[in-house]
């Protein structure tokens, strides 16, 4: 990676699981890589599409990890997803969520039959054909269909998993609306991310295991996108994707050397 990239940046947004840790297992170098963005006053920001954890169950997660972080350091899609709700009043919506999740939605109307927002996350395995008829026939209907990401696969027990993003996909296709995509890769995302840092997009750097969502996203809005190679990473991906990373990292644990060359 180029130490003139690391040079210019005046804030780091980081993505979380496949860069900082795997399966809640910390990777290598990881609270290294914390304490070198730390010393060296860079700007930072977790942007997690993690949507099946609220901000306090991430937050908590992170410390018991070893990972030094406040929650204002911690942006993820349920959070904007709130966000977005509240500019539409009071909307009745339905949860396709964790549970855990839901009570971050607890202060608008929950609605089985009519609602006005259909809120699609991760609810794991429980997908099934019922779910999907029920939350199509509502869009049919009117509701707005509003996805926390869209996601293709994530990595679990170093396996790809299919993501919620199939699924949204597939409600878009059959009833012919378009989502409102709140997370990565949302250029609307991405921005809130830098209002909270306060940067520039252009002095900004992404750092992701997803060529697509971290990297494509980021450069999108005219960010930098570095990408990590670990996670989800894989070497056919790259290689079938137009996005062309800024950089390229082995691990976050290579980050510390980069860090100590500011400056230089």
């Amino acid at each position: 990676m180029d130490q003139e990239l690391i040079n210019q940046a005046e804030g780091a947004l980081l993505d979380l699981n496949g860069v900082f840790y795997v399966d809640e297992t910390l990777a290598p170098g990881a609270r290294e890589a914390v304490a070198a963005l730390r010393a060296a006053n860079l700007p930072r920001l977790y942007l997690t599409n993690t949507t099946t954890r609220n901000l306090d169950s991430l937050y908590r997660m992170l410390r018991d990890l070893g990972l030094p972080a406040e929650k204002s350091e911690i942006l993820s899609p349920p959070q904007a997803a709130v966000l977005y709700l509240r500019t539409l009043g009071k909307p009745r919506c339905h949860l396709l969520l964790r549970e855990e999740l839901k009570k971050d939605f607890a202060e608008f109307p929950v609605s089985h039959v009519n609602p006005d927002v259909v809120v699609i996350g991760d609810i794991g395995d429980r997908w099934n054909h019922a779910i999907m008829n029920q939350a199509f026939q509502m869009v049919m209907y009117g509701a707005k269909l509003v996805a926390l990401h869209k996601g293709r696969f994530w990595q679990v027990d170093n396996e790809l998993r299919l993501d919620i993003g199939a699924y949204v996909a597939g409600l878009e296709y059959a009833a012919g609306h378009e989502a409102i995509i709140i997370g990565k890769p949302s250029p609307d995302f991405f921005r809130m991310a830098l209002q909270s840092l306060g940067t520039s997009a252009e002095k900004t750097v992404m750092f992701g295991d997803d060529i697509e969502m971290d990297v494509g996203g980021a450069q999108r809005v005219g960010m930098k996108g570095v990408l990590v190679k670990t996670g989800k990473y894989r070497p056919e991906q790259e290689v079938l994707s137009s996005v062309r990373p800024d950089g390229f990292l082995d691990s976050i644990g290579d980050l510390p050397r980069l860090l100590e060359g500011r400056g230089r």
